[in-house]
């Protein structure tokens, strides 16, 4: 019998992870019937991170990026005391799609989940950062924990990173310690740094409405932010969320003394190793993932690049499906490009069903 493992990312717009993976396995099993297939739709760091991980599922009012009343959910493991909080979900992009925010959305959102399920007792938030819709570095979570950010008349700051460059100070008398001093885990799928060519807002400022005026505003603030704040603008991975780790850097060192309670580590491992692929993949035949472009970022620290490493030591096959193949996969990898069908699901079907038959192909001819 085949064993093969499915374990796509989101193919952002499109079909979720847990979609990606049913439509896939359904176009392999329609040719090789008798396959046992493991569904483990993955995620790095980037919206539906948090749903890969065992809890429950609590949702409850919040705020989106602009500030509007809404509805965000996160996942909370009671006995582990542990929250996944996708920062997607109460300050993502979607829900600001009709008026984007990129000088004035906040992560006030997100720092009302957090204060959520530390009240639950949450010792240890693990925080996903992607698809944020805001360059606010954090200060709205520091607002939502009782934080104030005045400028040098002691006015408080207007919301978001268009008036971080008036930063002069923060007050935390009234500071929600408990849950400022929680273990915090922040999960990236880049390496950006906070500022220049490849920081926040340079390179994501774009995708969330920034002019090249706005992104000349908000470099500078960050940098000036970074400096009040005493955080390395250069460190690897805190350009993430709009520069969300420098706020979060800055809060547990103020609390704790030192930097040991902030961990800020590459999504798609940890997911992974929560699925445990790490067991399921040396024991496969086959391994199929994909993405909604393939390129030369894909293989280094994405969902692509991290079941392609846990393949190589393996006798399994490495299929990769993405609605665009931009860059080369490597010797010996099935690499199948969507076809043009409107309908998601019919894409990734009968993609399933060309990497089942060049599957066989191969296992012909090395048989």
């Amino acid at each position: 019998m085949v064993s093969i493992v499915i374990a796509p990312d989101s193919f952002k717009g499109t079909a979720t992870a847990e979609e990606a993976a049913l439509y896939l396995g359904e176009g392999v099993r329609s040719i090789i019937r008798d396959a046992e297939i493991t569904l483990a739709p993955m995620a790095d760091g980037g919206e539906g991170t948090a749903a890969t991980f065992e809890g429950e599922k609590l949702t409850l009012q919040t705020t989106d990026a602009a500030g509007r009343l809404s509805e965000a959910s996160y996942v909370f493991d009671a006995a582990e005391k542990t929250a996944y909080i996708d920062i997607a979900a109460a300050s993502g992009l979607p829900a600001v799609a009709d008026r984007r925010v990129p000088l004035t959305g906040d992560t006030y959102g997100t720092g009302v989940l957090i204060a959520d399920a530390q009240s639950r007792g949450a010792q240890r938030i693990v925080l996903c950062l992607g698809g944020s819709a805001t360059i606010d570095a954090g200060t709205g979570i520091l607002t939502a924990l009782g934080a104030i950010t005045s400028n040098a008349a002691g006015y408080a700051l207007r919301p978001g990173g268009g008036a971080l460059g008036e930063l002069a100070s923060i007050d935390t008398a009234q500071l929600n310690i408990p849950a400022a001093a929680v273990e915090w885990v922040l999960l990236t799928d880049v390496t950006s740094p906070v500022v220049g060519p490849e920081g926040a807002a340079t390179v994501f400022g774009p995708q969330k409405g920034a002019s090249a005026e706005d992104i000349a505003l908000l470099d500078a603030a960050l940098l000036h932010v970074c400096d009040i704040l005493e955080v390395d603008p250069t460190t690897p991975g805190y350009g993430a969320a709009g520069a969300v780790p420098v706020a979060i850097h800055w809060l547990s060192r103020l609390l704790h003394g030192d930097d040991s309670h902030v961990h800020v580590l590459p999504g798609a491992p940890l997911v992974a190793n929560a699925l445990q692929l790490d067991e399921l993949i040396p024991r496969a035949n086959l391994v199929i993932t994909g993405e909604g472009a393939f390129d030369q970022q894909s293989l280094t620290g994405k969902v692509v690049g991290t079941i392609a490493d846990l393949v190589a030591d393996t006798a399994a096959v490495l299929a990769i499906t993405a609605g665009r193949i931009d860059s080369d996969p490597g010797e010996g990898v099935i690499a199948i490009e969507l076809g043009k069908s409107q309908d998601v699901a019919t894409q990734l079907y009968d993609a399933g069903v060309q990497i089942a038959t060049a599957y066989l192909r191969i296992s012909t001819d090395q048989g």
